[in-house]
């Protein structure tokens, strides 16, 4: 059967937040955009995922930001983490410097939809991709199965929103650029959640509660509201596998406040826990979100890195198609916006999952658990270091008791974390002085190899 063509300047492949902030930035902008998105109309928006975001997200004002907020976010009061130590029972409690938020994430996916065609978008439902057209090296466009029927979408730019592990990536030849191909399944995570519905309110509503597992994973749960839990689990693909389902059961049994709770509904996915992509641009394509990398490597938080990433890649788009010119060099400047923002920080925070494959869960938890709580925070979280007092470096010592050497080893860690900033905060203007970047990056990389004694994860 001879595929019918349809022709835009932008193709958008994935309606989740990326695929969302691209397409509506690039329309606010006058292009012809159109997004497609695998699942039908009513399920669109429907996505695995934590839903807890801390501190306040600026999201880029290209949709209605409000109505976002208040029709999506459940729980705007999620002051405070609880990290619960798994071997004693014990708790760490650390206050955040800005109220943070949990959303019903089908809500949120369903408005960003909304959205993005109120601004003009073109959203193609029940299309799934299965290739790109490059027809001499630049990317020109997608072939897909829309309703049953092949068609082809042609695009000056292709940008790919397809989540974690992207066919898109499997299907271009993108060895004429420096679009990073250094990515398999290692450097991701499982993860699988549940909605439960609990009879009576929590008393940790206004709180996000990690606690950490073998096989360097992590139960949350984060509360939607008083009675509406996200509850999950996820661990690192370069572990031994966990039974999700059966961890996650476990837990709950052993936990009072979940007595005679109901799920309403259950899903798993793969995430990016690895530093974003060096270079995530190819003549005419490309990646945002999961699709490059834009995770938290730590706590696995997407939402706005996605959202800030694809509004970048949209803008820079739009100037490339402008100029009459999609070469790499064209849309580089995407790059180089994500890595010296929260590219870095990200980077930073890798490290320390790195660190972790190193280590045993009861050395893990030792450490983690004498760490003052705004320093784990500022290692985790927005800054991806974490400096440190004398006194608190003492009593930290003191704490960690016959695990001098791991902590020893995390401090040093850390100094590597802050040179790595550095690095990246000199990431390059332009592809030609690429290779000597990512040089310097890799020497300090295989520092922290063999500081750690961690297998390369690239």
């Amino acid at each position: 059967m001879t595929s019918a063509t349809e022709a835009y300047d932008i193709v958008v492949v994935g309606g989740g937040t990326a695929g969302c902030f691209a397409a509506t930035t690039a329309a606010r902008e006058g292009l012809d955009v159109v997004l497609l998105e695998r699942k039908s109309e009513e399920e669109g928006g429907y996505i695995a995922c934590g839903d807890g975001i801390k501190g306040k997200s600026s999201f880029p004002d290209v949709l209605d930001r409000e109505r976002l907020k208040d029709e999506a976010f459940t729980n705007q009061g999620i002051e405070r983490a609880v990290f619960e130590n798994p071997e004693t029972e014990e708790t760490i409690e650390i206050p955040f410097d800005e109220t943070g938020g949990v959303v019903d994430r089908w809500k949120y996916g369903q408005i960003l939809l909304e959205e993005t065609a109120r601004a003009g978008v073109d959203i193609h439902y029940n299309t799934v991709v299965n290739d790109v057209v490059q027809p001499n090296g630049t990317v020109q466009g997608v072939t897909a199965v829309r309703d049953g029927d092949p068609l082809e979408y042609g695009a000056e730019v292709v940008i790919d929103a397809a989540g974690a592990l992207s066919v898109l990536q499997d299907k271009a030849d993108l060895s004429a650029s420096t679009f990073d191909t250094n990515v398999n399944y290692s450097q991701f995570c499982s993860a699988y959640r549940e909605v439960l519905e609990v009879p009576e309110p929590v008393e940790w509503d206004d709180a996000l509660v990690f606690k950490p597992t073998e096989e360097l994973g992590y139960l949350w749960y984060f509360p939607r509201s008083a009675t509406e839990i996200n509850a999950g689990l996820g661990f690192q693909m370069t572990e031994e596998p966990l039974e999700l389902v059966d961890v996650l059961k476990n837990d709950i049994a052993n936990r009072a406040e979940f007595a005679d709770a109901t799920v309403k509904n259950k899903l798993g996915a793969a995430l990016p826990t690895r530093r974003p992509y060096d270079s995530a641009v190819h003549p005419g394509y490309v990646a945002v979100g999961d699709a490059a990398g834009h995770v938290n490597p730590c706590t696995g938080g997407g939402i706005p890195g996605a959202a800030k990433a694809a509004h970048w890649a949209a803008k820079v788009a739009v100037d490339a198609i402008s100029d009459g010119d999609v070469s790499e060099a064209a849309l580089w400047e995407y790059n180089r916006r994500v890595q010296t923002d929260f590219g870095k920080r990200f980077a930073a925070m890798d490290l320390y999952n790195i660190f972790g494959t190193a280590h045993d869960l009861g050395e893990l938890v030792s450490v983690v658990t004498a760490i003052p709580g705004q320093q784990l925070v500022d290692a985790i979280g927005k800054k991806g270091t974490a400096e440190m007092s004398f006194g608190l470096k003492l009593k930290t010592v003191m704490k960690t008791f016959g695990h001098w050497g791991t902590l020893y080893e995390l401090y040093k860690v850390q100094r590597a974390a802050g040179s790595l900033k550095d690095v990246y905060d000199s990431y390059p203007d332009s592809p030609g002085h690429f290779d000597a970047w990512q040089a310097e990056r890799d020497a300090l990389l295989d520092q922290v190899y063999d500081i750690t004694g961690a297998s390369p994860k690239y």
